[in-house]
């Protein structure tokens, strides 16, 4: 990693931190000279301040604070490296890091560990995950008393409506995206397409497939926090709120997924359109793990008020081959090419949690042999079927007593993330509708 300092000698400060429960960063600024030492001795932190509420509060007698005297553990480099922070205006480098315990152990609080313990999971079976994220935002004029679409820079107007696929929509915001794509190419993100979506100033960035889960959850990680600042730095606030506009369709966080064995071939393709008994038992698992799961997919107040009827958004427990209306899909295209695109998360989860919920959960069908309902076919609003969660206590009390959950997820991980949902719970309800916008817009 050090070579990374040689051969960038213009970086003139390091963040070193980890995503907390919430995927929020937290670490420290670091001057260079002391880069070096930090990546072979770590650096020292509170196993607490990964489970902070999002207002960046300690949980309310949670075990990790005074209990036990609010211990350290150690905040060790991941493998990714260094990576530049092209939205800041001195050159600067973000270090990722993961938790262990004093004993160097993983800190099952720690959210990259949770999604590293599944990966593992595939492993012993020799089975990896092939995943992409496609990652939907908001950019927003957050100027005055009302949150608005920003002006486009070329014309100097705001569009009324939504420009499903518009091109012109797009080459409004041409120098945002081209130094988005510069950056994520500085990053090591790999973007395929960005498309204007159905909400005013909504879009839509793929990322490309990857096999390997961690780094396609750190890419997820890492782009959010890149969108967020490069907007600000183009004198616009970005959004991955799950529903910033009540009346506009909310930001969604898909993941589409293959598993391949250890000769390279996809265990979800047979050569027939249905594809293989092992996708069956993936989707069936899928499914059973969205009631159990919902409060990783729906991590927030405003989580749920994306989850509604005919929003673009699902909310039958369902799958269907080539079909949008259902939390699981099974996309056309080649068979060979066989996967799943799980439908259910808004853009503002967690991608270690996330990506841990939803390959966590397909394990448990892969190893389990579950069988699903047959796939719908038409509209899923308008057919009887079980429904995703819609209400934040309803999804906190089901991952707290879920057995699925602690298939997925370590004990205290369950734990941390209950004890702080019932906080935020417990204080969201005292804010205003403007408050809760305030708190969210671009903070998840």
């Amino acid at each position: 990693m050090s070579s990374w300092l040689d051969e960038n000698p213009h970086i003139r400060s390091i963040r070193a931190g980890a995503a907390d429960l919430n995927g929020q960063a937290r670490g420290k600024r670091i001057p260079v000279k002391f880069a070096r030492k930090m990546e072979t001795e770590g650096m020292r932190f509170p196993l607490s301040v990964l489970n902070l509420d999002i207002w960046g509060e300690d949980v309310e007698d949670s075990p990790l604070v005074f209990e036990v005297g609010d211990p350290d553990g150690m905040l060790f480099p991941t493998e990714r490296g260094y990576v530049p922070m092209p939205w800041l205006q001195t050159p600067s480098a973000l270090l990722p890091m993961w938790m262990f315990t004093e004993e160097g152990v993983p800190f099952d609080g720690d959210p990259r560990h949770a999604l590293s313990r599944v990966v593992k999971r595939y492993a012993e079976l020799g089975l990896k995950p092939v995943v992409a994220f496609e990652m939907e935002f908001y950019l927003i004029d957050d100027s005055g008393k009302e949150i608005q679409q920003p002006k486009s820079p070329r014309s100097g107007k705001r569009r009324a409506g939504g420009e499903i696929l518009s091109l012109r929509a797009l080459d409004a915001f041409d120098n945002f995206f081209n130094d988005l794509y510069d950056a994520c190419d500085l990053m090591e993100i790999e973007t395929e397409a960005a498309t204007s979506e159905v909400g005013v100033g909504q879009f839509e960035m793929n990322l490309v497939h990857v096999a390997d889960a961690l780094k396609a959850a750190d890419d997820a990680y890492l782009f959010k926090m890149l969108v967020r600042g490069l907007a600000r730095k183009h004198g616009m606030a970005a959004s991955f709120m799950a529903k910033p506009y009540e009346e506009y369709a909310g930001n969604g966080l898909h993941v589409h997924f293959s598993v391949v064995d250890e000769d390279g071939n996809n265990v979800f393709a047979d050569g027939s359109f249905e594809g293989t008994d092992t996708l069956k038992h993936a989707i069936a698992g899928c499914l059973r793990g969205i009631p159990d799961l919902a409060l990783v997919f729906a991590p927030h107040e405003n989580s749920y008020a994306r989850l509604v009827p005919e929003s673009h958004a699902p909310t039958g427990i369902c799958w269907a081959y080539d079909n949008r209306t259902a939390s699981i899909r099974v996309p056309g295209g080649s068979p060979a090419a066989r996967r799943i695109e799980h439908r259910v998360a808004g853009g503002d989860v967690n991608p270690y949690l996330f990506l841990a919920a939803v390959l966590g959960s397909a394990l448990v069908g892969i190893e389990d042999k579950l069988t699903p309902p047959p796939p719908i076919s038409g509209n899923a609003y308008e057919q009887e079927m079980a429904q995703i969660p819609d209400t934040w206590a309803q999804a906190i009390d089901r991952f707290e007593t879920s057995v699925l959950a602690e298939r997925v997820f370590p004990r205290t991980l369950i734990d941390n993330l209950v004890m702080t949902k019932r906080q935020e719970l417990h204080y969201l309800g005292e804010l205003s509708e403007q408050e809760i916008l305030d708190l969210y817009l671009d903070t998840v």
